[in-house]
């Protein structure tokens, strides 16, 4: 007699962010539904002024996915406090080997996000933790191409967002929101077919 193998438990995403005017929220919401669409339990946790019960998410989590505006080329200052406070858990390797990945927004085309990006893959170096790129090639870099490509910024490390300076948050390019669900998307594929490995 056989029996059926083990389901293996959905993946557990939460996403860390700041967000000044309301735009990486955007972002952090098409995350997290990305990932809710591979199967993931994703939880979003705002990091200015996070909680017990926020740093609680993050500890359980199997990946942790970092978002900030990119302000004079760095994430903001809310989100570097929340990394500084994060030497607890470095101190203590509380978050190694969780996979982690990152995404950004600014009112340039590139202003400096890649910066910010870079800042994430550190914190999450040192860490200990396994970084998940965005996986897709560069969009609107044809003449056939169009700016609602996936990647319509071109970046290889995470999701980067461009939203005019004098729009709201409902002005978040419609290419970029995907974009970002496809982060939230791979993030949990990842996580998938890592967890199992890692587990063995």
């Amino acid at each position: 007699m056989t029996t059926p193998a083990a389901t293996p438990a959905a993946p557990v995403v939460a996403i860390a962010y700041h967000s000044g005017f309301g735009h990486t929220a955007v972002l952090a919401e098409a995350v997290r539904d990305g990932a809710a669409a591979e199967g993931a339990a994703v939880h979003l946790v705002d990091v200015d002024g996070i909680t017990d019960e926020g740093w609680a998410l993050l500890d359980a989590a199997d990946a942790i996915v970092f978002g900030s505006p990119t302000y004079m080329g760095t994430a903001s200052g809310a989100f570097h406090v929340f990394a500084e406070a994060t030497s607890k858990r470095w101190y203590g390797r509380a978050w190694q080997d969780k996979l982690a990945a990152g995404f950004t927004n600014s009112g340039s085309k590139s202003g400096d996000k890649l910066h910010t990006l870079q800042y994430f893959t550190v914190l999450a170096a040192q860490h200990g933790m396994h970084w998940v790129n965005l996986g897709l090639l560069p969009g609107w870099n044809a003449s056939t191409a169009s700016e609602n490509d996936l990647n319509r910024l071109g970046f290889f490390l995470g999701a980067g967002a461009q939203t005019n300076s004098d729009e709201g948050p409902e002005g978040v390019h419609k290419a970029d929101v995907a974009t970002a669900e496809h982060l939230g998307r791979r993030v949990a594929g990842t996580a998938k077919r890592y967890a199992p490995a890692a587990a063995a």
